[in-house]
């Protein structure tokens, strides 16, 4: 602005600010002419708009994708599918899985499907995403992560990187065909707490030497410098793999984290299949829809 200009600006300034001053010490406001003096209503401020909730606790649909957890992969017999018992879309009573939960007893063969598949890693998430959308579902349920941890060595596990790059692709393929489903996100467990429940217990130590997450379960006895290495590595890939889950659920704004609440429970063996002691029981099961229940529908 010119030199002349801001003399004269504030020269106008200053002789409005005068004018002000005198009015308020006289006690009396000059009186307004003309369109100025008018009487009428005062405007009614317009209201902030409330910000709409796109998070809906009632769905109508629920499809469930993942791994062998939500297949409820040997809650009921050895090596073995159970869906019936499944914590996302199961129709036992005595898991009250999710579906029953929001649904209803009647609604839930016709509403609800279970995609996942034992022993997926993240890579086929986006496959069992495009399955989900084709379904058209209300929610969506995820559980993956752990056989991308429980490699037989740590070498093997996932990359952080190419979890990510899975995972998002998987959300992008929901939105294509299904924009407006919800998704609820279940944290990867803490497998090194699962070593710590069961690492005392002489069956538990005999079926795990099986094969069993080598990763975190091998020579669970070996308390050595590279033992405790090697589950810590494990350990912090899990962190890192619910990381990402947490930061990419929260760029979506009909998404929902459970906040680290699986990865924070501790399964105890009474919630552990007696198989393999490494997947929920029924019990364990039951666990599981709880934590999704209560996450779902906070406010």
């Amino acid at each position: 602005m010119p030199y002349g200009r801001r003399r004269i600006r504030t020269a106008v300034v200053g002789a409005v600010l005068a004018v002000a001053a005198l009015a308020g010490c006289t006690g009396s406001p000059a009186p307004r002419t003309g369109a100025a003096a008018s009487t009428g209503p005062t405007p009614t401020p317009t209201p902030t708009p409330t910000p709409v909730s796109l998070w809906d606790d009632s769905p109508a649909s629920v499809a469930a994708v993942g791994d062998s957890v939500t297949r409820a992969f040997d809650a009921c017999s050895l090596l073995a599918d159970c869906p019936e018992a499944s914590w996302a879309t199961g129709t036992d009573p005595a898991v009250n899985s999710l579906a029953l939960r929001l649904l209803g007893p009647g609604r839930v063969a016709g509403n609800s499907w279970n995609l996942a598949r034992s022993g997926a890693r993240v890579a086929a998430l986006p496959e069992q995403m495009g399955r989900a959308a084709a379904r058209r579902p209300e929610l969506v349920t995820v559980m993956i992560g752990a056989n991308d941890a429980c490699r037989p060595t740590p070498a093997g596990m996932t990359p952080v990187a190419e979890f990510r790059r899975s995972f998002e692709a998987s959300l992008a393929r929901l939105r294509k065909d299904a924009p407006k489903a919800r998704v609820y996100v279940a944290s990867v467990p803490d497998l090194r707490r699962l070593w710590d429940t069961g690492r005392a217990n002489p069956l538990v130590r005999r079926v795990w030497e099986l094969g069993v997450c080598g990763a975190m379960l091998a020579d669970p006895e070996d308390l050595g410098a590279a033992a405790e290495r090697r589950r810590t590595a494990v350990r912090d890939r899990v962190v890192a793999y619910n990381e990402v889950l947490a930061e990419v659920c929260a760029r979506d704004e009909r998404c929902r984290y459970d906040g680290g609440a699986v990865f924070g429970f501790r399964f105890d063996e009474s919630l552990l299949s007696t198989w393999d002691w490494f997947h929920p029981s029924r019990e364990g099961q039951a666990r599981l829809a709880e934590l999704a229940y209560r996450r779902i529908t906070e406010k």
